[in-house]
This record gives C-alpha cells, sequence and structure tokens, in this order.
C-alpha cells in the first residue's frame, strides 16, 4: 500500500487510473492537488515560449531549442510542425557534479510542453509554480535515457516521441493522448541515492513512554511500542541530529519514513514505508500535502535527522481515519522520518 501521511493516496507514488506508466517523479508537479501546474497551460508565455519554424517533421525534433541560464526558466522554441518518430536527447548545460544512476532519485526543476499535431502547449513549469521537484521511481524510457548518467549541474533536452513516453494509451491525467510528443528542459539539482537514510549523529533511541526506535542502514525502521497509553498531543523526539539546513514551513523536503499504528502490538508492521517502494518521499512543509503533524513536526530541525512523530488522531488523519490502511479515527500513529534534504522554493 501506498498510503501517504497526507491520508490518501497520493499522486506522487501512484501510477495512472488505467494502470499504465506515470511520469516517475513527474506525478506531484502535474497533479492538481499538489502544485496547479496544470492551469499553466492556459499561460503561454509563462517563462517558455514557441515559435514557428520551417523545419519538417523528419527534422522537427532536432530542430527545437532552447537557451536560458542553468536553474532559470528557460525559452524553448518548438517549431510549428508535425513531431517526429525519433527520440531526441540533448545536454543543453554540462555539469560537474554527481552522476545520476539507476539507484538514485533526482531533485531538479522542469518545463514540459506536450507537442499535439502542430501546436506545442506548455504543460507545467516548476519555475513558475516554486519547484523543485523529485523524479523518482520507474522513469519513462525517454527520460531514463535522457537523464541517467548525466552530472548534477546539467541542464537536459528531452523530446519524448509516444513510443518512449505513454505509448498508444497516453496520459489522460494530464491531457496527453497517444499520439503526443513530449518535450522536457530539466536542471538537474542533486542526486538522492535512494537507500540513503539521516546522516547526522545518533543522540536517542526513544523509550521510556515513548516508542523506541532502531534502523539499519538503508532499511526501514523497526518501532517498539511501549506498554503505556500513547501521548495525547503532538510529541516530537530528535533521534539522530543532523548538521544540515534546518526545514521551514514552505520548504521543499525529500525524506525516508515509516509509520505504524500505536496500538498494533509491541512491534507493529508498518502501514506505509517509503523504504518499501525503493525511493524517497518528497513534499512541500506546511501545504498540507501530508498531515498536520508532518507539517508542524519537521519544522526546526535539520537535515540528516532522524525524527520521531508521535501523532494523536486531531493531527494525524482525524475522527475519519483512513480505513484503506486501517487507521480508525482514535488511532495514535507513530513515524520515524529521515530529512534527507531541504529546498527553498524559488516563489
Amino acid at each position: 500500500m501506498r498510503l501517504s501521511p497526507g491520508g490518501m493516496i497520493p499522486r506522487t507514488h501512484r501510477s495512472t487510473p488505467d494502470g499504465k506508466k506515470s511520469i516517475s517523479g513527474l506525478r506531484r508537479v502535474l497533479a492538481l492537488s499538489a502544485i496547479p501546474l496544470i492551469a499553466a497551460a492556459a499561460v503561454a508565455g509563462c517563462g517558455s515560449s514557441s515559435s514557428s519554424s520551417s523545419a519538417s517533421s523528419s527534422t522537427a525534433n532536432q530542430s527545437v531549442t532552447v537557451s536560458g541560464a542553468f536553474d532559470k526558466s528557460p525559452t524553448v522554441k518548438i517549431p510549428h510542425v508535425k513531431a517526429g518518430s525519433n527520440l531526441v536527447t540533448k545536454t543543453l548545460i554540462k555539469g560537474t557534479g554527481t552522476k545520476l544512476t539507476s539507484a538514485d532519485s533526482l531533485v531538479g526543476n522542469f518545463v514540459l510542453y506536450d507537442w499535439s499535431g502542430t501546436t506545442p502547449k506548455l504543460l507545467g513549469s516548476t519555475y513558475s509554480s516554486g519547484g523543485p521537484t523529485l523524479f523518482s521511481g520507474e522513469m519513462l524510457p525517454g527520460l531514463e535515457s535522457a537523464l541517467v548518467g548525466q552530472p548534477t549541474g546539467s541542464r537536459v533536452l528531452a523530446v519524448v516521441p509516444p513510443k518512449d513516453g505513454f505509448g498508444t494509451s497516453g496520459n489522460s491525467q494530464i491531457g496527453v493522448k497517444g499520439t503526443d510528443t513530449l518535450v522536457f528542459v530539466i536542471d538537474m539539482l542533486s542526486t538522492i541515492p535512494n537507500a540513503q537514510g539521516a546522516t547526522g549523529a545518533a543522540v536517542s533511541s526513544g523509550g521510556g513512554s515513548l516508542p523506541t526506535v532502531t534502523e539499519a542502514a538503508g532499511k526501514a525502521a523497526t518501532i517498539k511500542i511501549p506498554a503505556a497509553n500513547p501521548p495525547k498531543s503532538l510529541t516530537v523526539k530528535t533521534l539522530v541530529k543532523g548538521a544540515g539546513t534546518k526545514v521551514a514551513k514552505g520548504s521543499y523536503v525529500v525524506v525516508q519514513y515509516t509509520g505504524v499504528i500505536w496500538k498494533n502490538g509491541t512491534t507493529p508492521k508498518p502501514f506505509d514505508s517509503s523504504w518499501s517502494r525503493s525511493e524517497p518521499f518528497a513534499f512541500n512543509v506546511g501545504a498540507g500535502q501530508v498531515v498536520k503533524g508532518w507539517d508542524d513536526g519537521l519544522v526546526g530541525q535539520s537535515v540528516g535527522s532522524r525524527v520521531m512523530l508521535v501523532i494523536p488522531p486531531a493531527d494525524g488523519y482525524g475522527s475519519a481515519g483512513a480505513p484503506s490502511a486501517g487507521i480508525t479515527g482514535k488511532d495514535t500513529l507513530v513515524f520515524s522520518v529521515d530529512i534527507l534534504a531541504s529546498y527553498t522554493p524559488t516563489k
């Protein structure tokens, strides 16, 4: 089960309703429930532009041009002809950082166009919505070809025909038909190994009237529940103290986490864990994308830390609970959260 701390299967970590492949890390930013980038499609110059060209369809994909500085909104020019059938990837700016591998997730900014017929249309831009975003999980084949092996600090263009994208089914969630070509420009900010956890110094494992947390490197935490009643208010305990940037309201945070229900025995089985998916989870703090206990409890914590959050129903899923995960409206939740990275939004 991929139940997010937000109380529903998040659009960050689910495939499309018909079971077809989604856009991996772009799922969050293209979901209206996360950041309203689809609305940006109506704003034809939102940091990018398209223009007519004399290119034929056989050379059209090669004719896409991009200008602008790294990590600034690019200007994209797409010819007003039908796209070709070939995958085109170009390294526009070559970085010098860590190379992305298939065992990593990527934090980056991007713009995305849907090239339908002879008309390109902007689908989304993290530059206008606050960005960045986490690219994690299985990528579209065209994106994998474009990004894996590239060093951070790079700007990459990917012109992705249907066969290297969503195939003939398209993606109705974001308005892409099975005949549409996708045009991505991605600025690669940093890589995060999918097995990365907290990197700071251990200061506690909890215990006493609170749960005890033990966690082996690269694996989900084991959380033991004491023979005591849970606290009635949100309780935050730093287990590992990181030395990185402090999380603030509005920060875009990348984490690993394990969640259990207090009532479910001494060593309860997790109802959800990012470790089980072999990919981190990312969200904007204070934006209501996760339960209130996360939004409140992680503020002020440092990157590299592991934090235990004991969350009463009022700061969790409320009186409705989350029946799909076996959570009732009276259940207290316990999370072990490793803070991997934090970014200040551009807006």
